[in-house]
């Protein structure tokens, strides 16, 4: 692994670090004794670079909230330059750090402040990051975990190769999107499935690679294997450390609390058989426990990345490796990367329906008022349970974030948008078409005809008129082809979807079913 440095520190919170040390070397300090004027004017002088660099930073968040792009190489300068008078002025004579630290106390503040009219916030009933901090730059958190315990653990158990090296090259550049939306999807599930990870002792930057890799961070994912939820359990994996049928019809592999529990389990019991080692342990997620043991012990327990253990994994499995360790690596190392994460509230808090409403209603109604892409894709992640389109009546109570519950609180409840939402939710194509009765066609020029009945090209003459084909009759079953889905066979038969899963015993919410089974249609056809 490439010699690793340590980075600087950017944003508020990376100002903690710096802060600390300043603040236990403050406290050793003796009291202030007289100074020479030359000491006296060094420390003017430090002062008022600190003064100086306090005014840019506070432009600097003016011209973020512009969006500005100079805004943050103007805050990262500032914020730099504030580190740099702290460490002179424990150097200097004569300097008190204390008075150099209310400046810092100021930045928090004013950082705080900026994040509470950002967006629409101010509009639409906006928070603070869970923390109370803003997240103007939002790679500091990235780069405080950089050098956490768990952070430093999971770069000292990996090998950073140049298989790792290609998997970042792939997330950068064709799969940058799907990156983007695994970290945006991950931040609202984060307060479900980190604290699994945790209680486990295993780093969150191997749980945001899992589930980039295995989901793009989307609960209802489903393989063509069979493989289900966030994190993608097979059905008889899932079912030793927990996860199916939860009594209600409910498969909880699609949960992303129990899926990350049962994943730090599997995850657990891998490392124990395979020399703690996370690559041998992600062979085994992909490519299969059994065979990964065989290799490992027949191999004396050599690593992942011998020659004689790679070749006998399957090449999706040597595929699969890297790009999860890539992933996680990004996540601990964005700024390096040129990466910024999109900056997401996810604290989360309970939504109770005041009135019936649907997934898809919410989504049109709240916007995307401090989200790139609305909040669809986390309303579902979040409740996995319900389908997109079905009704909840008034009374429940969805799993949100403290900002979606404002946004619901302004938009979802009454005026326009309540109203076009539910307009849009309600509206039937069906009832586009209009219905005028019979038509009267135009006869040809010359054909004498009166127009009544359509007539021939070749010879003026009245077209036979051909019976109206006899509705065909619904058969009382019908066998799965190749391809399809239960709601393409519902589409066939004019059935419900749902009313069809019911019949047949096939469960919500993904409706699986198999080529050559044959299912029941009730109540198609009418």
């Amino acid at each position: 692994m490439p010699a690793y440095s340590r980075p600087v520190f950017i944003g508020i919170r990376g100002a903690f670090a710096p802060l600390a040390v300043a603040l236990a070397l403050c406290s050793l300090s003796s009291p202030a004794a007289a100074v020479s004027k030359k000491d006296q004017a060094a420390v003017d002088a430090l002062t008022q670079r600190l003064q100086s660099a306090e005014t840019r930073y506070q432009s600097a968040l003016v011209k973020i909230r512009n969006a500005d792009p100079t805004g943050r190489q103007d805050s990262d300068a500032a914020l730099e330059d504030m580190e740099d008078v702290i460490a002179a002025c424990l150097k200097q004579k004569g300097c008190q750090v204390n008075t150099m630290l209310a400046g810092y106390k100021r930045l928090l503040k004013a950082s705080a402040d900026a994040s509470a009219v950002s967006d629409e916030d101010a509009d639409d009933g906006g928070q603070l990051d869970s923390d109370g901090l803003a997240a103007d730059v939002p790679e500091a958190a990235r780069a405080a975990a950089l050098l956490s315990d768990d952070g430093q653990r999971f770069v000292k158990m990996v090998q950073y190769n140049p298989a790792v090296q290609a998997g970042i090259k792939r997330w950068l550049t064709d799969l940058r999107g799907p990156l983007m939306q695994s970290y945006d999807n991950y931040q609202y599930m984060r307060p479900m499935m980190w604290p699994s990870f945790e209680r486990e002792g295993l780093p969150e930057a191997l749980l945001f690679g899992i589930m980039a890799k295995e989901s793009n961070g989307r609960v209802h994912a489903t393989s063509r294997a069979g493989a289900a939820g966030p994190l993608q359990f097979m059905f008889a994996t899932g079912k030793r450390f927990g996860l199916g049928d939860d009594g209600t019809g409910f498969d909880t592999r699609y949960d992303a609390r129990s899926s990350s529990q049962a994943a730090a389990e599997y995850l657990n019991e891998r490392l124990g058989q395979l020399n703690n080692s996370i690559e041998m342990s992600l062979a085994a997620y992909n490519g299969g426990e059994g065979r990964a043991l065989r290799i490992n012990n027949a191999s004396g327990g050599r690593n992942f990345w011998d020659e004689s253990v790679y070749n006998q994994f399957p090449a999706e499995t040597r595929d699969y490796v890297p790009m999860v360790i890539a992933a996680a690596w990004l996540f601990l190392h964005p700024r390096e990367y040129g990466l910024r994460f999109p900056k997401v509230d996810n604290k989360p808090a309970p939504l109770r329906l005041s009135k019936a409403s649907s997934i898809y209603e919410l989504t049109i109604c709240m916007g995307s008022s401090g989200s790139r892409d609305g909040y669809m894709r986390a309303l579902r992640n979040l409740n996995p349970r319900y389908q997109a389109d079905s009704y909840l009546s008034a009374g429940t109570t969805l799993n949100a974030t403290t900002k979606m519950v404002g946004l619901y609180n302004r938009w979802c409840l009454q005026g326009k948008r309540a109203e076009l939402a539910h307009t849009l939710i309600m509206s039937d194509p069906n009832s586009a078409i209009v219905r005028t009765g019979p038509v009267t066609v135009v006869p040809m020029e010359g054909t004498g005809e009166d127009g009544t009945v359509p007539v021939t090209i070749a010879t003026g003459k009245p077209a036979a008129i051909k019976p109206e084909p006899k509705k065909r009759a619904v058969p009382r079953d019908y066998k799965v082809q190749r391809g399809e889905t239960l709601t393409d066979v519902a589409r066939k038969f004019s059935c419900d979807t749902k009313q069809l899963g019911k019949a047949n015993g096939i469960k919500a919410p993904r409706y699986v079913v198999k080529p050559g089974q044959r299912i029941k249609l009730n109540g198609c056809g009418d």
